[in-house]
This record gives structure tokens, sequence and C-alpha cells, in this order.
């Protein structure tokens, strides 16, 4: 339901208690006591069958008794009476419910079970129960058991406990940080936290919002309304649970490998939102994220007047993957002017223990203005000599006289001691101060992994290439013919063949039955001259390794023969209760400058299918070298993947080793991310080895596990992602009214190119009837916007010439986060207005809207459009005049009617 009724929890007009109470320490109390406190100027209803006044205040005893229907309902009453309580707000046409009661339980027949049914029918919104309740200041509205209510603000917390929720509100209070809102969760009956990103998102009260997460139910509902809200303003993350948890009894070393935080780490990376490890860092990174602009790079340059503190801020930057800025000559000769004899020469810039606010403002001054730093850190350590309050004083001043092009640089202050001058001197031109260096370092930081998460969120990803090609029919009937036999696991056979459907290379491999058997399969291997090996095959022992079962590099029959005895014998003597299928016989690969990695698909309960990459070998999970990102996958994303890890060094050239083919590996993890894309029955996908050198890659070793998977309702997208793939189902060959084909599909982030030459071929004054004024530039942000989407919720189909490539129109749809109504926009290259296609677009463009289940289509149309406002005539749209603006007219179709 998303923000549907979310505005009667922030900013009701009434409100009712039902369960309040005079008992001390009680909820009741306490919820009557905060509403009072704050000063809620609205309508107040008290309800308690028990007391006829709380507080001097008189009460009704039954909700029913109130003669107007409130807009929110607080229920502090015992456990089994709040469905029936729930149940009468329902029918009464109450808007929401906060529920701070416990122990409702779970499941068929509970108490919150019939919470939810009551609530469903009649659309009520829940929020908990066993909640803290909601804070909004602005509102003066504190529907909460918190012990103070924080001042106004622009910060929005969410959090998911109510201790935490409330620990951070006292933390708040007592440094004055304001907020616009503060929520937790409880059990998240029903308002969960991509409802409530949803509607912070569109806040205009809200800077920042803050999540405190334990664990997220529905992930692709998360994921879809974090990168919404991540694109409009800062989202900073902490969670819980970090500690690994490896399963030492994982099937594969990819499912070992992806551990439940890793795994949070990567949605919460792909969604733009910034992660941090502690409640402190929470604020701190929103408060640098609020007062600062960001920047292009991560060189930062360092200037103290204690050369100790200088170069423990460099280490703290060097932990944490920053770069400290090298100066350039003009500012070294500046500095060498304005400084003594004494100072360092070099970043960090040590100004000398007795410098003083002058010496601070030259200091400051030249950093500010070179351009090969990209922030500045300023210290002061507290000395005899000088006053800390001049030296904060210099600063602020020197940051007023900057000349305009270098206003944006950041610039992050630390002034230990305890000068109460200088940080308010400090705070009041918003100059965000820190507790010590290190603490400033991180800000920094938070800053860079900000914008390189919003950078990436709108990065154009380069294209795939023309021979990239998979033959999913192929790869969708070994799975079947697996699972119609009942096996859970592919045999090696139809491992090798499912990967060379999508185009992974594969070292080839035979079965034998037995010692003598894999002896006749190895002598034909043997007389091309390749050595072979021989490893056990059994579905019930994952890790060969565990019971000694591969033999390398065998020259001979009798090696062969041998080895293949040798494993057999003691599989069975390690696994007496394991099926033994024989052995596997395979040429030995001679690739001696080759890097042994990992890569492959791991199962997520949350999240679903997750690509897994990394060092490989046996060791995987003790080296545990490796990164994870949730599919699908470009090839951006994919080299993104490769570069997180350690063994991503060794990918390129060293002494006598050439570089391996970089390029080659992302390919197989964009190859893996589509065969999850294509196959959700896929669980587990391991491939360790894979080998990477300089001539490509070959898979030498894989593991598939397989399992039956859900349909969705119409199909709509994948069953297990959390991120809505490629809708490869709404590509279309179409007829124009001149005879001619045009391909129709979704757009891809790579169409950065293709829109932009698109553009080029519409006319000024059809780009003014499409976007409401002259256009006369397109930003790579504007494009971007055009082309990475969410196909969760909108949907972009291009009409395209299948022998040029040319684009011929397009039409969008972004549905709202209630999946309630869509906005329309369309646009046909200005030469081939009368063919036909703007108005084949727009009736896919309505079929989709009835698949994504939306009601009502609508879009604006200058009044003077006559040919669109025509066609949407035509296309059963009504048209009436926006209230607001007599240039356009508002058109809208409802779905179920066309």
């Amino acid at each position: 339901m998303s923000t549907y009724h979310l505005q009667s929890v922030f900013r009701p007009a009434s409100v009712a208690i039902v369960g309040g109470s005079p008992r001390e320490r009680s909820a009741g109390r306490a919820v009557v006591r905060s509403l009072r406190a704050a000063g809620f100027p609205g309508q107040i209803g008290w309800v308690s069958p028990r007391y006829r006044e709380i507080d001097g205040v008189p009460t009704v005893r039954r909700l029913t008794d109130l003669p107007w229907v409130p807009d929110l309902v607080v229920i502090t009453a015992p456990a089994r009476m709040v469905p029936r309580i729930v149940s009468i707000a329902a029918r009464r046409g109450v808007a929401a419910a906060i529920i701070l009661t416990a122990g409702l339980g779970s499941g068929p027949g509970s108490a919150a079970a019939r919470v939810e049914s009551a609530a469903r029918a009649k659309g009520l919104r829940i929020l908990g129960p066993h909640c803290l309740g909601v804070i909004a200041p602005h509102a003066r509205l504190n529907a909460s058991i918190a012990a103070h209510c924080p001042q106004p603000g622009d910060l929005a917390l969410i959090s998911e406990s109510s201790a935490i929720a409330a620990a951070l509100v006292e933390w708040g209070v007592a440094r004055a940080v304001g907020f616009s809102a503060v929520v937790s969760l409880g059990d998240a009956l029903d308002v969960d936290f991509a409802d409530l990103l949803d509607y912070f998102a569109t806040d205009y009260r809200t800077r920042a919002i803050l999540l405190y997460v334990e664990h997220i139910r529905d992930a692709r509902k998360f994921m879809s309304a974090a990168r919404a809200a991540a694109r409009a303003k800062p989202v900073v993350v902490v969670k819980s649970g970090r500690q690994l948890r490896i399963d030492p009894n994982a099937d594969t070393h990819v499912q070992a490998l992806a551990s439940s935080d890793a795994v949070y780490g990567a949605a919460f990376a792909r969604a733009g939102l910034l992660r941090v490890r502690a409640l402190d860092e929470l604020f701190a990174a929103a408060e640098t994220l609020g007062r600062l602009s960001t920047f292009p790079g991560r060189r930062l340059a360092i200037l103290s007047n204690g050369g100790g503190v200088g170069h423990l801020a460099v280490d703290t930057l060097a932990d944490l993957g920053g770069t400290l800025a090298t100066l350039s000559a003009p500012t070294q000769q500046r500095l060498e002017q304005a400084l003594p004899q004494e100072w360092s020469h070099r970043n960090p810039v040590d100004i000398v223990v007795d410098a003083d606010g002058e010496r601070y403002a030259a200091a400051a001054g030249a950093l500010l203005e070179d351009p090969e730093n990209d922030a500045v850190l300023v210290v002061n350590v507290p000395t005899a000599f000088t006053s800390s309050a001049e030296a904060a004083q210099a600063l602020t001043r020197i940051l007023g006289q900057r000349p305009r092009h270098h206003r944006n640089k950041p610039v992050f202050a630390v002034w230990l001691g305890n000068d109460e001058s200088a940080t308010a001197t400090l705070n009041a031109a918003r100059i965000p101060t820190y507790a010590t260096e290190a603490d400033a370092v991180r800000g920094f930081m938070h800053l860079v992994r900000y914008r390189e998460a919003q950078a990436a969120l709108m990065e154009t990803p380069p294209s795939l290439p023309d021979d990239f090609a998979f033959d999913a029919a192929a790869a969708r009937g070994i799975v079947d013919a697996a699972l119609a036999a009942g096996q859970t696991w592919l045999d090696p056979l139809a491992t090798t063949r499912l990967l060379a459907a999508y185009g992974i290379p594969t070292a080839p491999v035979e079965h034998a039955a037995d010692a003598e058997a894999a002896a006749q399969v190895a002598a034909p291997m043997l007389a091309q001259g390749s050595a072979v090996a021989v490893k056990i095959h059994s579905a019930d022992i994952p890790h060969k390794s565990d019971v000694d079962g591969v033999r390398l590099n065998l020259v001979s029959v009798e090696a062969v023969r041998d080895a293949a005895e040798g494993i057999l014998a003691r599989a069975r003597a390690a696994r007496p209760d394991a099926r033994i299928d024989g052995v596997l016989v395979q040429p030995s690969l001679l690739r001696p400058k080759a890097r042994e990695l990992i890569a492959g698909i791991a199962d997520d309960p949350t999240f679903g299918p997750v690509i897994v990459f990394g060092r490989g070998g046996t060791a995987v999970e003790v080296i545990d070298d490796k990164a994870l990102a949730l599919p699908p996958l470009d090839l951006r994303l994919a080299h993104e993947l490769i570069g997180r890890t350690r063994v991503s060094r060794i990918l390129k050239a060293y002494r006598d080793v050439p570089a391996a083919d970089e390029r080659a590996v992302a390919m197989v993890l964009v190859k893996l991310a589509q065969l999850a894309a294509d196959l959700p029955e896929i669980r587990e996908l391991d491939i360790n080895p894979l080998l990477a050198d300089r001539d490509g890659v070959i898979a030498v070793d894989a593991r598939v596990a397989v399992a039956p998977s859900r349909r969705l309702h119409k199909g709509r997208g994948h069953p297990r992602f959390a991120i809505f793939p490629y809708p490869k189902e709404w590509e279309r060959r179409i007829v124009l009214n001149d005879g001619s084909a045009a391909l129709v599909r979704p757009v891809r982030p790579e169409d950065d190119a293709l829109f932009r030459s698109f553009f080029a071929r519409v006319t000024d004054e059809d780009l003014r009837l499409r976007f409401f004024q002259a256009v006369k530039h397109f930003s790579h942000e504007f494009i971007a916007r055009l082309t990475q989407l969410d196909y969760a919720r909108s949907i972009a189909l291009v009409a395209i010439e299948p022998r040029s490539g040319d684009m011929l129109g397009a039409v969008r749809l972004h549905a709202d986060a209630d999946y309630d109504r869509g906005e329309y926009g369309i646009l046909i290259r200005s030469d081939l207005k009368g063919h036909g296609i703007g108005w084949q677009l727009m009736r896919i463009m309505i079929e989709y809207a009835g698949w994504l289940g939306l009601k009502v289509v609508e879009g604006q149309v200058l009044r003077e459009n006559r040919t669109m406002l025509a066609m949407c005539q035509q296309l059963g749209f009504k048209a009436t005049p926006d209230p607001d603006d007599a240039t356009l007219m508002d058109v809208v179709l409802p779905v179920a009617q066309h």
C-alpha cells in the first residue's frame, strides 16, 4: 500500500488514544503525557472503558462514542482487545492506527492476523504493533512512549527497534539535533521500511533519512523504494548483526561465502544507500551530507598547527581508502611565501604550533584555491601561544571571501579542546565540526562514498558485445529434465552443457563408472599429449578435497587406473553413506600463468539470487576474499564487483605474468546474472576454479543446485530477484502504416547514445511540446534518468528501426508508490509523424499499465498540442483543463475500461 494514508500518521488533524490511563509507568499514561506536552493543535479524543477521566480530561468508553472520526488512533490497550478496536476503527473510516501494544502473536488465528485482516479490508494503515510510536515535531505530534520530544529539524529516523529509536531521540535532544519525524516499525504488520522511504523521499521537511535495520521482509519492495529515495536525498543506514556467518555445512563455496550481512551490504550499495557501522556515525554522516556539497574526487588536503594530529589524519585517510592530495606548484610557492621556514613543506600542511589567525587564513586560502585537492580538513590544537577562537574566526572569514568558483569545496573542522566560542563560530558558518581528526576523515569519506554511490546510479554502462548470445531454451530444457527426474543437483555433463548454453568456456569432462572405464576414457586424451585429472563423482560429496578425491597431472593409463581406484576407495571409506557415481576424467589444462578465481550464484533467503566473485581454490572460505552483488548485472557493475576484491590486483600484470583478460571475467559474471534471471530454478551455482589469464577464462569445475520455483501472478518479473530484471517479455515487433517493421523494446541503461542521436532529430518545437519548455542541452544526468530505470516502477518503451538501429520514438510510464496511478510521456521523431508509431507505443504502454495493476494512466498535454490531444481522445482518455495552469490539459484514462 506504500504511502497510502501515511499523511494521517505524521500530520493528522485529529487523534484518538484508545487505552489511555492515569496509572504511572503505563504506556497509556506515557502517550497521554507525550501528546499533551507536545502541544498537538488538533482534536484529541480519550477512549478508556475503565477511567472516566485522565488528568482531568473526560473520556468516552468506546471509539464509537466519539462524535467525530479521528484521522489517527493510538492503541495502548491489552493485546486481547486490539483486534476488536482495529475492526471498529476500520469500519468507522479511521485512516491509520499506531499499535504500541505487544504480544499479538503471529501466524493464522493470532491477534496479529485478525488485526491485519480487519485493517486490510478497509484500507486502514497499521504502524506496529509493539512499537515506540511516532514523533512529528513540525506537526507538534508526539504519539510515542519516548522520554522526550526532539526539536523540529530535517532528519527522518526510521528504526526497526523501539529501544534504538528511543536512544537516538535522547542523543538528538542532548545535542540539539532536530528531526522531521521519528518512527519505529515494531513488528511491521503493515507499514514497513519501503512505505516510509517512499513517504520521506517526497517530504519537503526531510533533508536526509536515517535507517536502523535488523532485517528486511520484502526485498523487492525495499530495493525499489530505497533506490527512489536515494536519488532524491541522502539515505544513511546502520544494520546490526554484522558478525560474519559462514555456514560450515554449505554445499558450495559460493553459498558459504554469501553471509547474510555481506548480502545486505551489497543490497544497500546497489540501492545507493550510505552504510555506516555505528549509531554515532549515523548522525555524523547525516550532518556531513546535510551541510556540504558533493565533490568530484577523494583527494584531501590537511591543515593543522600540530604535525602529530595531521599524521594521524593521514593514517585514517589511508585506512578508509582516501587519497592524500599533492600540493600544486603554485600552492607550494604561495605557502612558502606565507609560512615560516619551519612549516612541513608538504601535505599535511603543518603551520607550526604558534600559528595565529592570519597564518590559518593564509594557508587555508591557498589550499581552498588549489585544484589538486577536493576538500580541506582544518585542525586546531589549543596552545598557550594563540587563541583557538581567533583561528576559527579567521577560517570563517576566509571562507566568506573565497571566489565563487571555489565556494563548493568542502571544509571539515576539528577544534580540539573545549573552546565554546570557537565551536559557536564554526557552527554559525555551517562548517561541520568533529571531536577528533579520525571523525573528520570519516565524515570526508562519507561524502566521498555518497557521491560515488550517486554517480553509480547514473553511470552509463558499456554496451555488451555484439556476439553476446545465449540459448535460454536449451538451458531451460536441461534444468526441466533434471527436475522431472527428481534431481537436486545437475550431473557434471549437464552442468557443462548449461554453462555452454550461456557461452561460458568449460573444460571438457567425461564420466567413468569405475577405474577401468576411467583408463579407457583417458586413453585418447593422453594420446593427444595431455595429462589428465581424475575426480570423485558424487552428488553427496560437495567438496571433493574433503575425501582426498582429486588427482592431477596423470600421464599414463596405468596412473589413471590407479588414481581412480584410490579415489573410489577413499571416498567409500570416508563417506559410506554417500552415493558414489564413479569418477570424472578431464584433460589437464596447461595455463601456468592463470589465476584461480571463484564465480557463482548463491541463494539468500531475503534477497534471492546473489552473484559471488573472489579468490578461488580449496581454501576460499579461509582466505575470504570475495565480493557480492545483486543481479541483474551489466558490464560496469561486473567490473565494479571484481574491483572490490583483493584478487583483482593480481589480474593486472606483475613481474613476468601478463595481465589477465578482466573483460572476459566480467562477461562471465554478466552471463551468470543472465542465467539466474532466465532460470529461477537455479539455487546455487559454483564455478571453482575459474581460471583467468591473458587468453581468457575457462571453468574447470562447477556444481549447480536446482529446485522448483513458484510462478508470479501474470508473470510479473522474476519470482526471486530483489531487483526487477530487464522485462524481455515486452519486446515486440510492430508494423507501421507504410508496411515497414520496427522493434519495440524496454529501454536499457546503456541507451545513452541512442537517446542523444534521437534528440538530435527532434525539432525544437516538438521538444518544447514534450517538456513544456525550450530544451537546448541534454546533460548526462538528464538522460540517465530516462535510461537508468527501476523496472518495478517505471518503463520506457523505445521503437527501433531494425536495420539501422535508429530510435524512432519512445513512451514512458512511471507508477506512483501505491501502484494506483501512472504518469506517461511520449515523443516521436519529428520526421516520422503519421507513421503510426505513437499510436502503437501508446497502446503497448496502456497494456503494460494493466499488466502492472494500475488503475489510471494520466498525463499533461499543452493545450496547443492538438495532435496529442486528438490521439488521447481516440484512445479513450478524458481531457480536462488543468486547474492550476491554463496552458495545460490533464488527460486521464481508467485502465480497466480500456
